[in-house]
């Protein structure tokens, strides 16, 4: 016997036959609503209605074929299996051109109808997901961010709009991926503060002898190249938000400087000996625990308890699976709409991807694969996989080989947020290279930028010298 699952509404006027179905069906691991008349069963089917409709055809009152109209003006997209005898076969195959999902003649093999129950019920599963997929990414707009309904995010976003309005700062703490910078932005949009800067410096991305004249700004001439005043992160943020993220990355000296900057909220750009006061509010975001010492490292504790004055813990994706369809629905849209195509259906290899994988990237890795799947390509795990959505079935081989190395260069240049110099150094190709077949595939690394001077133009001296 085929194992089966799902739901099935079944209908028969036979008592006898009835019974012995359900219990059929039931074995192979279907749930069963069993009627023995079509006006009972259009009780149990609408719109929501996750399964599949087996009826007889001959049946007292409303017939099965009559069952399928009223069905078919409810939700075309519900499997309708209809049950005939030998002289109903040609009013079978006239169905199945209006649209019923299969017939099956009496009398038949329990397989047999277990095994086209099953084929309907995956291809109901994957309707009514899409239904939702599409639901959520209208309803998932910009007006309704950090997207959840699992408890800690709606605990979460409560605090938020609690706290935002409040002048304490704040440390996130969350996976890579989580959402860290959603949550700090999120405390900035919902306050008074909405109408400054929100000033946003990675302590992890810069080198040691640059973060502290971008924390702290510097006069003119204050160290060898400083030819000109520059205003530093914490004193443009002023009256808005300043938002470090990895925070646990900052060199220990300062750490004392940014902690005298928290108590005595002034600060003193480098080369000045103007103390300047600001009106300050710092969210910091880190990917350890700082309350631990065997995570905090050389961090400093007294700056930890300074910046613990509220702390929020983001979940990882993996802790809240149920928004994972909602997420992924809102970044589906998104990207259709980003790479101006229609949103994608979802097949049946990207739903078992949503539920089996563990998104150890979280909410980021989430929204790269719904870029992938907007760009007609599917889960990675096997690079045949890919070409059989990357390509149409007519493609060559080398075709299809084109197709998958363009889109692992989108890839790389999406991960670097189109930083050229870094897309070279992760696909691990020369620069010359890299340039040719981004004029091949005509991919503009532009298009990838979130910040930063990345290098999106070649020069002809740099091409000759990796020719």
């Amino acid at each position: 016997m085929i194992e089966g699952s799902g739901l099935v509404a079944l209908v028969d006027d036979d008592a006898d036959l009835l019974h012995a179905t359900t219990q059929l069906l039931e074995l192979a691991g279907f749930a069963v609503v069993a009627r023995d008349a079509a006006e009972a069963a259009l009780a149990v089917v609408d719109r929501t209605f996750e399964g599949v409709v087996v009826s007889d055809i001959r049946m007292p009152g409303m017939n099965g074929l009559q069952l399928f109209d009223r069905i078919k003006a409810i939700d075309p997209d519900i499997p309708v299996i209809l049950v005939t005898g030998h002289g109903d076969v040609d009013l079978a195959v006239a169905a199945l051109k209006d649209g019923v999902y299969d017939f099956i003649s009496k009398p038949y093999a329990g397989d047999r109808l277990v095994e086209a129950l099953k084929r309907a019920s995956e291809k109901r599963r994957l309707v009514m997901e899409n239904r939702r997929l599409r639901e959520a990414a209208a309803l998932a707009t910009d007006g309704l961010p950090l997207i959840g309904e699992a408890p800690a995010i709606k605990r979460l976003r409560e605090t938020l709009r609690q706290i935002a309005d409040m002048n304490v700062d704040v440390l996130v703490e969350g996976e890579t991926g989580t959402g860290k910078e959603v949550v700090a932005d999120l405390l900035h949009r919902w306050g008074r503060r909405r109408a400054k800067p929100f000033v946003a410096l990675n302590c992890g991305a810069l080198p040691e002898t640059v973060i502290e004249s971008e924390l702290f700004g510097h006069e003119a001439g204050a160290f060898t190249g400083a030819q000109r005043r520059r205003i530093g992160s914490i004193e443009h943020s002023s009256g808005g938000t300043l938002f470090l993220d990895e925070i646990e990355s900052m060199p220990p000296a300062l750490q004392v400087k940014l902690l005298r900057v928290l108590e005595t909220r002034s600060l003193t750009p480098l080369g000045s000996n103007d103390i300047r006061r600001i009106d300050l509010r710092v969210v910091a975001a880190t990917k350890v625990d700082l309350g631990r010492s065997d995570q905090r490292g050389d961090f400093r504790e007294d700056l930890y308890f300074r910046l613990n004055v509220v702390t929020l813990r983001i979940p990882p994706l993996r802790q809240r699976r149920g928004d994972i369809p909602m997420l992924f629905g809102h970044f589906l849209g998104k990207a259709a709409e980003r790479f101006g195509r229609p949103v994608a259906r979802v097949n049946a290899a990207v739903s078992d991807h949503l539920q089996s994988h563990d998104w150890p990237g979280n909410v980021r890795e989430l929204a790269h694969f719904a870029d992938r799947v907007a760009l007609g390509l599917g889960p990675e795990d096997e690079v045949r996989a890919v070409f059989a959505h990357v390509a149409e079935p007519e493609a060559t081989l080398p075709e299809r080989v084109g197709q998958y190395e363009a889109q692992l260069i989108r890839d790389a240049l999406r991960d670097h947020g189109g930083d050229v110099r870094g897309a070279i150094d992760a696909l691990g190709v020369p620069r010359k290279t890299f340039y040719d077949k981004l004029k091949r595939y005509g991919i503009a690394a532009s298009e990838f930028r979130n910040g930063g001077d990345a290098d999106t133009q070649p020069s002809r001296k740099s091409d000759e010298h990796d020719a």
